[in-house]
């Protein structure tokens, strides 16, 4: 049972890998031309998709979301202007 369990996961998170490759712009893919990481991500299901979110992705796992998402409000009641003035 538990390697049935097992490999419907390898397979569940090498589609969801593969179909997100398959999905994103040519000119976002980092490092590799975006055909070259769906054949890894096929040959090598674990490795080749853990590569991909790491590596092949517009925006890594590990590297922070770049460009401005608009204004932001205050983070905190100490941060906010209005806040202070009614102390």
């Amino acid at each position: 049972m538990l390697r049935v369990a097992l490999s419907v996961a390898v397979l569940a998170f090498t589609v969801y890998c593969v179909v997100d490759a398959v999905q994103t712009e040519e000119d976002k893919v980092r490092g590799l031309p975006k055909l070259v990481w769906v054949v890894i991500t096929l040959l090598v299901p674990v490795a080749g998709g853990l590569s991909w979110l790491i590596a092949g992705r517009p925006r890594g796992i590990l590297q922070p979301r770049s460009g401005n998402s608009g204004p932001r409000g205050p983070r905190g009641p100490d941060d906010d202007p209005d806040f202070l003035r009614g102390i």
